[in-house]
């Protein structure tokens, strides 16, 4: 167990009764491609560990660390109260995470869960030195915005994931971070990185087969009933593409300072609608890709696809 910090005083600690409770943004679409993604490598028995390179106020290490079975290791990395090590990503923390620190994390995170998970307080650089080689089942990206950070950060989530590991990518196409477009898509065209799925906020994708994954995906959303979803193609391969505006959030941890105590898995509402009630039968193969050979332009930043449209443009009046 990693000691937490303990220089503030309580008063100034965060006491969430709720996981909503806690700042940061983790939205209901990507809680439920999370747990989606966790029990399906459960059920499977497919070893691996947890990592998170980017914490912020510990939002998703909370619901990550819930779905960590006994004998695992999760690692979280951030910079927490550290300086960054270059001016430009010093101005990005000043900017963007002033009110970030260690011990309010740590507040957060041990109102859920009994110990704190492996913290290593530093760049996400130097994760590999602290993580084993092909040890890594589900890996979470969402440290820095800029590129040269983001496309070093892939490339040691490559070196550190299993097999059919998961990488997910926060912030793949807001207009406020290009430099993650950048890394995130560069990756997909040079660095063998294979995508899974998309939501509004984060990239899905692996560096094994994505093809079985992406159906057992969409049986569960057919299934559910409550969600959006549809298939399109980027260079040829599949990629899905989802949205879950109104569909029920999955279970949350229970904080301590809930009426009743406990850390368990709250129990889900019996409205959810449940995978075993739908009928079995024959898979429904993917989609069909499009005999017009089209890049998906909505799954692209908006920067991407404002040049791409303007090209077009300009050469249907040539």
């Amino acid at each position: 167990m990693t000691a937490p910090i303990a220089d503030q005083s309580a008063e100034q600690l965060p006491r969430p009764t709720r996981l909503s409770e806690v700042k940061g943004w983790f939205f209901t679409a990507d809680q439920l491609l999370f747990d989606w993604f966790l029990k399906r490598q459960q059920e499977r028995s497919e070893p691996g560990d947890l990592l998170e390179l980017g914490a912020y106020m510990g939002k998703s290490a909370i619901f990550l660390g819930a779905r960590r079975r006994a004998g695992e290791r999760f690692t979280v990395c951030d910079l927490f109260d550290s300086p960054a090590e270059d001016s430009s990503n010093s101005q990005e923390m000043k900017k963007s995470y002033a009110t970030l620190t260690r011990r309010a994390f740590e507040a957060n995170y041990l109102a859920f869960h009994e110990e704190l998970p492996t913290i290593v307080q530093g760049l996400s650089s130097i994760v590999t030195d602290h993580v084993e080689e092909g040890s890594v089942r589900f890996a979470h990206i969402d440290a820095s915005h800029l590129y040269e950070h983001v496309h070093g950060d892939i490339l040691a989530v490559r070196e550190l994931l299993t097999s059919h590991g998961v990488v997910v990518m926060d912030d793949y196409r807001a207009e406020h971070c290009p430099g993650v477009a950048a890394a995130t898509w560069q990756a997909v065209a040079n660095e063998g990185l294979r995508p899974i799925c998309i939501t509004g906020t984060k990239f899905y994708g692996t560096w094994g087969d994505p093809e079985p994954l992406q159906q057992a995906l969409v049986d569960w959303i057919k299934a559910r009933g409550d969600i959006w979803h549809e298939v399109q193609y980027v260079n040829d391969a599949p990629l899905v593409r989802l949205s879950a505006k109104g569909a029920k959030e999955p279970a949350h941890p229970v904080s301590r300072y809930t009426s009743g105590g406990g850390r368990a898995l709250s129990r889900p509402s019996a409205r959810a609608p449940k995978a075993s009630a739908a009928r079995p039968g024959p898979r429904a193969p993917l989609p069909a890709r499009s005999t017009l050979r089209r890049v998906a332009l909505d799954v692209l930043p908006p920067v991407v696809t404002r040049a791409v449209v303007n090209a077009r443009r300009r050469a249907r009046t040539r």
